[in-house]
């Protein structure tokens, strides 16, 4: 497995946990408390019942999401939870393994990937990742996201470049060396908060829906 950061987060105040099928959501019930203590579980079994719930970024502090859910069209759920709650980390719990499936997901903007087959201390880990300010994937899904990237634009435009101000061009150094939230702004002396804002920023000018895309792009930028 890897991910763009080791480091973990406090636990979540509330979880949604969006799965049709009742056992497995039983399963989850039973697992998220492992990574976040007290945490408050609300369920959906739709994705009516996912958009319904998710109304902004401060609805949750963490989505746990089946693809299939009843109602999904590819990954349109994913895709308008992305848009109602840009910032909001997305876990993606599913039944397919396949590692082209795990680079897509990441590329149209979840925070991380678990196989419903992989153990349940891997989820716990995952958890604990996306909710440090990283992105987590098994190994075979990063492979997949670099080879996916390596066929599109491998530096950034100079455009790009210059609508970074220096502030954030730091910014982005760090989060490609896999830096958190909070190491980022220690190093930088600012509030996560002011951190959070300029990695929402940076993500818009480079065009990329999350973390592990703009580290890729931020590396293409420093080996130039």
């Amino acid at each position: 497995m890897i991910s763009d950061t080791a480091t973990f987060a406090t636990a979540a105040k509330r979880v949604l946990i969006a799965d049709d099928h009742p056992l497995y959501r039983d399963a989850l019930r039973a697992i998220v408390p492992q990574a976040c203590p007290g945490a408050d579980l609300i369920e959906a079994a739709c994705q009516d019942d996912v958009l319904r719930e998710v109304t902004s970024d401060a609805a949750f502090d963490l989505i746990v999401l089946d693809l299939n859910l009843p109602g999904v069209v590819g990954l349109s759920c994913l895709q308008k939870a992305r848009e109602t709650a840009p910032l909001t980390p997305i876990l993606i719990v599913s039944a397919l393994d396949d590692p082209g499936v795990m680079s897509d997901v990441i590329r149209a903007g979840a925070t991380g990937y678990v196989p419903k087959s992989a153990q349940r201390q891997m989820l716990v880990d995952a958890i604990h990742v996306i909710l440090g300010g990283g992105t987590y994937l098994p190994l075979e899904g990063m492979i997949a996201l670099r080879d996916s990237q390596s066929h599109e634009a491998e530096r950034l435009e100079p455009s790009k470049r210059d609508m970074l101000t220096s502030r954030q061009r730091r910014v982005l150094t760090l989060l490609a060396h896999g830096k958190s939230n909070k190491q980022i702004a220690g190093e930088l002396d600012i509030s996560e908060i002011t951190v959070k804002a300029h990695v929402s920023s940076i993500l818009k000018k480079l065009g990329v829906n999350n973390r592990v895309q703009a580290a890729l792009e931020a590396r293409s930028l420093l080996n130039d």
